[in-house]
């Protein structure tokens, strides 16, 4: 129970907790950021680590002179890189032993099928976008191992992909994180980064199951 409140508390004062890790340990946050990021990026049970906020607060970290934007954005884009293509291994070697294709009864060969198209038309524009997702982050990349997208097709929007997140969002926070109004506002900033996106997920996963009910009902009526 204590893990958990200092997660949440983690999350929510993200800036706070950077800066005294920064002031007690200097250049060892770096590894820390990694970490976070990999964890984040490349362990599917681990989706609500912080992302887009983190990223923020370190350009802001970054602009105020307590961390160098070069190396903080070389480290972060590194462990995005490496996050999602161990999220995709993963996928890719145990989504098989997992579902045991046509033997087990929790496979369903025609929405593997579907799955597999769906990731090789429009997977490269869905690992950009799930970049800016809460848990949309950390499931895309699984999703596409289990799918078997590419490997290469997928490694290359993953790397286009972290590029924009890393570099667009930690250079919000770089131009912009130390401005009064937003130093006055941030955990409210932290929270609509952390819910705007999330209400998107939930929205389209709405309004796919909703769309997908006729189609089923259809489906089960026919002989």
């Amino acid at each position: 129970m204590e893990l958990v409140t200092f997660l949440i508390d983690f999350i929510l004062h993200v800036d706070k907790h950077l800066e005294a890790f920064t002031q007690t340990y200097g250049a060892w946050v770096y590894a820390l950021l990694f970490i976070i990021i990999f964890v984040e990026t490349g362990v599917v049970v681990m989706p609500f680590l912080p992302g887009d906020s983190l990223l923020f607060v370190v350009g802001a970290l970054c602009g105020a002179g307590l961390l160098s934007l070069p190396i903080a954005m070389g480290v972060m884009l590194a462990a995005a890189i490496l996050g999602d293509q161990c999220n995709y291994s993963i996928g890719r070697y145990f989504g098989p032993k997992v579902f045991q294709w046509e033997q087990s009864r929790f496979f369903n060969k025609r929405a593997f099928n579907q799955a597999h198209e769906f990731y090789e038309r429009y997977g490269g524009i869905t690992i950009i976008l799930a970049r800016f997702m809460p848990f949309l982050r950390t499931f895309a990349p699984f999703v596409a191992g289990v799918a078997e997208m590419g490997r290469t097709k997928f490694t290359a929007y993953n790397v286009v992909g972290a590029l924009i997140w890393v570099v667009g969002v930690s250079s919000a926070g770089y131009f912009f994180g130390n401005l009064p109004w937003v130093q006055a506002n941030l955990s409210k900033i932290i929270w609509a980064m952390i819910l705007i996106p999330g209400l998107f997920v939930l929205y389209g996963a709405w309004k796919a199951s909703r769309n997908k009910s006729p189609a089923a009902a259809r489906v089960s009526d026919q002989p």
